[in-house]
């Protein structure tokens, strides 16, 4: 993707150096540039996630950009790869703020990785915009730095737990990432299944990032669960799935949006039949929705374009921040940043078909959920 290689290159190549001299006293603004910092996994087992977020944000800026920018400013972004691991993404976050003195933060991936900048976000007061995270970390207490997209995980959580109901299954396991995300997604399954009558019969972790699964399928298999719900990223998933249908399982998986649903078809290939995630984002295909119109529009005609539901994501988390930074007006801060995105709802503000609603004690702006699964042809049903 020719974009996303730019951006990870200006990443590389102006370590710290300033590129313009500073309008006013605000971090990261001049004259023309108004500079937005993103620590995010590019590389590595779980690099997708990264890739396919930032490319849809980077179709939205890039357009924004040719129209002139913000009041006569361009967007630059420096994104740094993390690997899905806090101690590079508090390593990444402290150079973005200290070093390279960015205006914002963006698009951050996961869970335990924006958990392990939180304080660092706190102290340098500085806005924390669309992780892709459903964690309720991120969320309780509230922190009026940090601003929402994408629907929590106990909204999914609630919205999965509803379907099965319907299904008449009761025998549920887990298979969950061993970190916060994986753990905090187990308690809350937990918490949701008793309230509809039923309960986990058995779990097992697996280290981030990783493929290493036969000790999670030899806790599980034996059970025959008629439901595992997975909470882990796609390679993990992945490898799990194929591990136990080569075992003779014939139950449903469900995963939660964070899977990565374009990467994780992929991986199984015809094995992915009939496996089910939950999305936070509507369906990107259905060009009737004018938000998807839209993004067919912009970023179906960039380089390596792939039209998926982590691009979709990013490029609407890139709307919704540009809106934002109209709305802060010509004098941009980062307090006004953020009084600006409070005002943005749906009695204001027309996406496009896909509602965001943020207030001064709401940063959470969407509660979206919606279901697919996997095709015979690696594609999705929605």
């Amino acid at each position: 993707m020719k974009t996303l290689r730019c951006l990870i290159l200006f990443a590389m190549f102006h370590g710290g150096v300033a590129l313009a001299t500073p309008s006013g006293d605000e971090t990261g603004i001049t004259d023309n540039r108004i500079l937005i910092g993103q620590s995010a996994v590019f590389s590595g087992p779980s690099a997708s996630l990264g890739i396919q977020f930032s490319s849809g944000a980077m179709a939205y800026f890039n357009m924004i950009n040719a129209q002139g920018g913000i009041y006569g400013r361009k967007l630059e972004i420096i994104a740094i790869d993390d690997q899905y691991e806090p101690a590079l993404t508090i390593e990444n976050t402290n150079r973005l703020i200290h070093r390279e003195r960015v205006f914002a933060l963006f698009g951050y991936v996961g869970t335990p990785t924006s958990n392990a900048v939180l304080p660092l976000i706190s102290k340098e007061k500085i806005p924390f915009f669309a992780p892709v995270s459903g964690a309720k970390s991120l969320r309780d207490p509230f922190n009026p730095l940090i601003f929402h997209i994408r629907s929590s995980y106990a909204d999914e959580i609630q919205y999965l737990v509803k379907q099965l109901a319907g299904t008449g299954k009761s025998r549920v396991a887990v298979f969950y990432q061993d970190d916060d995300f994986g753990r905090a997604t187990l308690s809350a399954l937990e918490i949701k299944l008793k309230e509809k009558g039923r309960h986990v019969v058995v779990s097992a972790p697996v280290i981030r990032n990783s493929a290493d699964i036969d000790n999670a399928v030899a806790t599980i298999l034996p059970y025959q669960p008629e439901v595992i719900i997975q909470a882990t990223a796609y390679v993990s998933a992945a490898a799990f799935i194929k591990k136990m249908r080569d075992k003779g399982y014939k139950g449903d998986f469900y995963n939660l949006s964070f899977v990565g649903s374009q990467a994780l078809a992929e991986a199984l290939g015809s094995t992915g039949v009939g496996v089910v995630i939950s999305q936070v984002v509507p369906f990107p295909w259905k060009a009737r929705i004018p938000i998807i119109n839209e993004y067919h529009k912009i970023y179906g005609d960039t380089d390596g374009a792939n039209v998926n539901f982590s691009s979709l994501e990013g490029f609407i988390a890139a709307k919704v921040l540009v809106e934002g930074i109209r709305r802060a007006g010509k004098h941009l801060t980062r307090s006004k940043l953020i009084k600006a995105l409070r005002t943005i709802n749906t009695g204001n503000y027309d996406i496009g078909g896909f509602n965001i609603n943020f207030s001064a004690k709401h940063h959470c702006g969407s509660a979206f959920v919606d279901m697919t699964a996997i095709s015979s042809d690696a594609r999705f049903i929605n």
